[in-house]
């Protein structure tokens, strides 16, 4: 039996699944509507559009999950898709396809606010002279999620000599020596020069960075965030920076994304702010995608579940 596939990713994405060993139909989900391919897809491959963002608050349509026994999601997290696409047989995501170019980006903004370079650059005689530099071995890196996000940060924060302390929801043990588990978030931040937040946004987690949380934080403490911008309370964050109570804040996600024009985080002196570029070598990303789902694939037509269920419960 021939599977059919309504996708919403590229044509070019399409086309490499149609020449896949199974031969699958591949067709285009509507864009307004990409539920309604329900009623003849087998698997839906979806992405958190618009589309999916404003359905949030209706109801389930008519008929849900139709056909489909599988919904494969490109993004980890599924916080931007409406409660009732889990009522699917399977619901998949993309978990780790973007992992290592995130924890790249962490690391780079921990390199950048350690060293800031560009500060210390001089173009004179008269500019040369000592300046101090803060330094990454030594330091003790805090990651609030130790999913495979965090691991990547964590696998690169101890090979360039930092201590690492997470706290994980699930009780595994950690696959990266010397890393250390706890499972209070107030332990981590208490502790950490760097605030690694790498955790899925569920109702859990929703601004679970508050001013409590923050107030445990050295003053010279940097966060960074490349999860989603609702775990943190804003407001909490920029009153902790405007009072000295935490040093600076690398933000790739806000709440909403983009912010309101005016909005202080724009132009805040101990901010970056970056548009959600994270995960930005999109070629080698949707390679890696690519190389998942058709793995998925073979397994899903030789009747096993598919890897990377979203757990309904949990949110992911």
């Amino acid at each position: 039996m021939t599977l059919t596939i309504a996708s919403q990713f590229a044509e070019a994405f399409n086309e490499r699944l149609r020449q896949l060993p199974l031969r699958p139909r591949v067709i285009a989900a509507p864009r307004d509507q990409p539920w309604n391919a329900a009623a003849e897809a087998d698997i839906l491959l979806v992405g958190p559009t618009n589309a999916w963002l404003t359905s949030c608050r209706q109801a389930s349509p008519d008929g849900w999950p139709g056909k489909v026994r599988w919904v494969f999601s490109w993004s980890a997290g599924v916080d931007g898709y409406p409660r009732w696409l889990l009522d699917a047989p399977f619901v998949t995501c993309g978990r780790g396809v973007a992992s290592s170019d995130i924890a790249d980006y962490v690391i780079a903004a921990i390199y950048q606010h350690s060293k800031n370079l560009e500060a210390a650059r001089v173009r004179s005689r008269a500019q040369w002279q000592f300046r101090p530099v803060g330094s990454v071995v030594g330091s003790t890196i805090g990651i609030l999620g130790f999913g495979t996000i965090g691991t990547q940060v964590a696998s690169r924060a101890r090979a360039l000599g930092a201590a690492v302390i997470a706290v994980r929801r699930r009780a595994l043990p950690s696959n990266i020596d010397g890393t250390i588990l706890v499972d209070d978030p107030a332990a981590v931040v208490a502790v950490a020069d760097h605030i690694v937040v790498a955790m899925p946004l569920t109702s859990a987690t929703h601004k679970l960075v508050d001013a409590r949380l923050l107030a445990h934080a050295k003053p010279s403490a940097h966060l960074i965030n490349v999860s989603r911008g609702g775990i943190i309370d804003q407001h909490a964050l920029i009153a902790a920076l405007d009072d000295g109570r935490l040093g600076f804040a690398t933000l790739d996600v806000t709440d909403p994304e983009p912010l309101p024009e005016g909005h202080p985080l724009w132009t805040h002196p101990k901010v970056r702010l970056t548009p959600h570029i994270s995960t930005a070598s999109i070629a080698r990303v949707s390679s890696s995608l690519f190389d998942k789902f058709a793995a998925d694939l073979a397994r899903f037509a030789h009747g096993e579940a598919p890897p990377d269920l979203v757990d309904p419960v949990a949110g992911y």
